[in-house]
């Protein structure tokens, strides 16, 4: 009798202190280093390329499966990489500015995973909160994972978060001076 009442009792106590501390997925630290986000931005007149550094992120795995990823981009990173010399300096500038990004006072932006679904062996559906500019709106884009790499293309709508510049969603008659509002990430991770 002694020894049911010490089993549940052990039972008991173990139990809720199983159910207070859930064993959380393993998040793998994303190396911020070695990964990279391309970023392509589209206007009558052609297009630019650039990359914008990683400051942390991770992804969260239950065994083999993804099931979250967060993320803080360095938005004071933004470099172009078409361009040379004086005009590689005055686009880094403009995008730095308040007419895009506004750095200064927004130097960070992050997307948070909110829902993850497998679309393949190695292939998730995945939707997050992308924060630009201190707005949240919901983005979703596919990841694939193989090993210790991950790969995700997002298109962003710029207008959302208040990017206005050049925008015909703000402005019109801007012609050939007319900045597309999506623009292309292309993110390559090392786990």
């Amino acid at each position: 009798m002694k020894k049911t009442i010490l089993s549940l009792a052990l039972t008991a106590v173990f139990g809720l202190t199983a159910l207070a501390n859930p064993i959380d997925g393993e998040k793998k630290a994303v190396k911020v280093d070695e990964s990279t986000v391309t970023w392509k931005a589209y206007k009558v007149t052609g297009s630019h390329t650039g990359t914008i550094a990683l400051k942390s992120g991770n992804l969260e795995f239950d065994g083999d499966k993804l099931t979250g990823g967060e993320f803080v981009v360095d938005m004071t990173s933004i470099t172009n990489t078409d361009l040379e010399g004086e005009y590689k300096g005055k686009l880094e500038g403009h995008l730095n500015s308040d007419d895009f990004f506004a750095t200064a006072t927004n130097p960070t932006s992050s997307l948070v995973f909110t829902k993850v679904e497998a679309s393949g062996k190695n292939s998730y559906k995945v939707t997050g909160d992308l924060t630009i500019k201190g707005i949240t709106k919901p983005v979703a884009f596919d990841v694939s994972i193989y090993g210790s790499k991950a790969t995700a293309t997002l298109k962003v709508d710029r207008a959302a978060y208040n990017v206005k510049y050049g925008s015909g969603s703000f402005f019109d008659n801007l012609g050939d001076k007319t900045i597309y509002d999506e623009f292309d990430l292309v993110v390559d991770l090392q786990l």
